[in-house]
């Protein structure tokens, strides 16, 4: 936009950048700014609480990496997505998990929205609101898929509004999932995860020897049982030198949101999320461990992600459980999210669906 009236106060948002060769969007106000890779997905590279400088979004070791400028050595469906996971945030779309096969179609890991360029466009420029919509076709599957980010003036909450639609003249199945990653120096053992409650049950088969909780292992949150025979209090982040690598999901919660808070500097982030849609909330911990390819023993950090669907394996593997979702020709499904960074707190007592969280005393 050449033409943009440029503004150092209140509300902004400008497309007129690049990272790394990426089209990037960022939008701000006085208490957060959001960073987004158009052309990577439409990712979330940093969400950030500006009055503390917070980074909440873990990135990976190597970072932003061009896909369009990248030629991968190898055809592998995992690594092909692991070469440009740059950490943050991405939405996953149709499959969730390692590469598996669906209707014919060949789907990498965690395919196929994130690793491709997205359209995008700001609706709204003003002092007390900016918004920009972003959108994308899938390529082997038939789906159409837009989300709008808007922030307020003097707000903390990140404001996204998605759709799911099915362009395709008989009934497919998909898996949408919210991939959030959060790493230091905001995560540390010093962080508390709360969520409303639920059921916990771990990821079969083992994600990496590193997994150290029992694999048919089933709970109430927060607590589960590890190899060892021992509790596991999934609140209470762990420290690096736990050296595990672990998949757990949280289901049948009864609100829809989590958060977690540093409770030595007292920042948070939370998100809320319709849990009639995303009624699966996975629990990645990379808490050191993953030796060998890709992590190398490099990696501190955990994933928070609302799924409608669980099962590792993919697409696959949820229609095979029962959890994917069968959109008829023509059928849409939407969901509203809040995703808001807080301060002065020990830990979140609930979030409403506008984002307001509630501290715990």
């Amino acid at each position: 936009m050449h033409y943009q009236t440029v503004r150092n106060h209140g509300c902004r948002i400008s497309d007129a950048w690049a990272y790394r060769g990426v089209k990037t969007v960022v939008l701000e106000n006085e208490l957060i700014k959001v960073v987004v890779l158009v052309d990577k997905g439409a990712d979330i590279y940093q969400f950030v609480h500006k009055p503390t400088d917070t980074d909440f979004m873990w990135r990976s070791p190597w970072g932003v990496r061009n896909p369009s400028l990248f030629v991968p050595t190898t055809g592998d469906g995992g690594q092909l997505w692991m070469d440009v996971y740059e950490g943050g945030w991405q939405t996953i779309l149709p499959s969730g998990g390692i590469a598996n096969t669906y209707m014919g179609a060949d789907l990498g890991q965690h395919a196929e929205v994130n690793t491709i360029p997205w359209d995008c466009q700001i609706i709204e420029d003003s002092i007390e609101k900016v918004s920009m919509r972003c959108w994308v076709r899938t390529v082997r599957t038939p789906f159409f898929f837009e989300k709008t980010l808007s922030l307020r003036k003097g707000s903390s909450v990140l404001e996204i509004e998605a759709n799911l639609l099915n362009e395709a003249e008989e009934p497919v199945q998909t898996m949408w999932g919210e991939h959030l990653a959060f790493g230091a120096p905001f995560l540390s053992e010093r962080c508390v995860i709360d969520v409303p409650g639920g059921k916990i049950f771990n990821h079969q088969p083992e994600i990496a020897p590193q997994n150290d909780i029992k694999l048919d292992a089933e709970g109430e949150w927060p607590w589960i049982q590890m190899k060892n025979g021992s509790k596991l209090d999934l609140r209470k982040v762990r420290s690096k030198s736990t050296r595990a690598l672990t998949l757990s999901y949280v289901t049948d919660m009864p609100d829809g949101w989590y958060s977690v808070t540093n409770q030595e500097t007292g920042i948070g982030f939370g998100l809320v999320f319709p849990k009639d849609v995303f009624k699966y909330l996975w629990y990645w911990q990379s808490v050191g461990g993953g030796f060998g390819y890709p992590w190398y023993g490099r990696t501190y950090n955990i994933g928070l992600e609302p799924f409608t669907s669980h099962g590792h394996k993919g697409l696959t593997d949820a229609v095979e459980n029962g959890t994917a979702i069968k959109l008829e020709p023509g059928e849409s499904i939407s969901a509203s999210q809040r995703a808001v960074a807080f301060e002065g707190a020990k830990g979140v007592e609930s979030i409403d669906t506008d984002g307001i969280v509630t501290k715990r005393s």
